[in-house]
């Protein structure tokens, strides 16, 4: 079971909006060295949503390729047509990828009973392990706690991420679906308390930034030490805020753009980070010790 920080990891793009496979491997070098437990390749901070399918599948080529085993590539495959999902989840696995992060379809609003069926079909169709994601406020779609449960059943579903910031579904997850299933969370700004509750880890936008301090964090909550997670956690406190001004990836872009990471890039209708608001992530990076003050 993967554990700890799972980065989300943000797309590099030129100014044209093309995919930057260069500052991609910078990206991923910089969180081998910086201990990030795993990454997410094309997830919703990866501009999942503007990559065409081949784009797409070359992102998540090019993340395998870097990381060259040195820690385990989740692949985003998730769509609202349970056909492309299956597409997307095949070609995923026949790159190599070690798990599939599948989000729960959006736009549509399929029942509960739809969820567990398109889920279900695509566990039968791909032979890897799957990841469900459930992120209401951006799908207009929950997926309870009692699907969950159901699609836990199923061997190769083997976690969920749980993004809707009810800190109570940790409990009812785990009572439905078994300590063997892996339970992440999507709010960095209560990942500590989400792990207490005895979740699993964090598929996080703030590992971008601050990916050692998040890691440490995290692990210290894992080992139950609820002091040391505290003190580290309230260095991120302002970095899990900022990072969310606009909408995600807008402010993480321009963060690990300052850091020297990447250049500046961003596919429309997404924009770059307006300058009232560079102040604010600016200060946040400063808190978490990224940038000097």
């Amino acid at each position: 079971m993967i554990q700890g920080s799972i980065v989300a990891l943000v797309t590099p793009m030129t100014e044209t909006g093309a995919v930057d496979e260069q500052s991609l491997q910078r990206l991923v070098a910089f969180h081998i060295e910086q201990g990030t437990d795993a990454l997410v390749a094309v997830g919703t901070t990866g501009e999942s949503a503007t990559l065409d399918e081949d784009e797409h599948c070359r992102v998540i080529e090019l993340a395998l390729k870097f990381a060259a085993g040195r820690l385990p590539v989740i692949a985003g495959t998730g769509a609202n047509c349970t056909r492309e999902a299956i597409q997307l989840t095949r070609r995923a696995k026949e790159l190599g990828a070690d798990a599939c992060l599948l989000v729960t379809p959006y736009y549509n609003k399929p029942t509960q009973e739809g969820l567990y069926l398109h889920y279900r079909a695509v566990a039968e169709a791909v032979d890897t392990p799957l990841i469900l994601y459930n992120v209401p406020g951006r799908t207009a779609c929950d997926m309870l706690p009692e699907t969950v449960g159901r699609l836990a059943q199923i061997p190769n579903i083997v976690g969920v991420k749980e993004a809707s910031g009810k800190l109570e579904r940790v409990r009812q997850i785990r009572q439905l679906a078994g300590d063997e299933f892996a339970i992440y969370t999507g709010e960095d700004a209560t990942s500590l308390e989400f792990i207490l509750l005895g979740g699993n880890g964090c598929i996080t936008v703030s590992g971008n930034v601050a990916p050692k301090l998040l890691h440490d964090m995290l692990w210290a909550a894992l080992r139950g030490e609820r002091a040391e997670a505290e003190a580290l956690d309230r260095r991120l406190a302002g970095l899990h805020q900022a990072l969310f001004v606009q909408s995600n990836p807008i402010p993480v872009k321009w963060a690990v753009t300052e850091m020297g990471l990447m250049g500046k890039g961003i596919r429309l209708p997404l924009t770059w980070l307006t300058p009232n608001c560079e102040a604010v992530v600016k200060q946040a990076m400063v808190q978490a010790g990224v940038l000097p003050s």
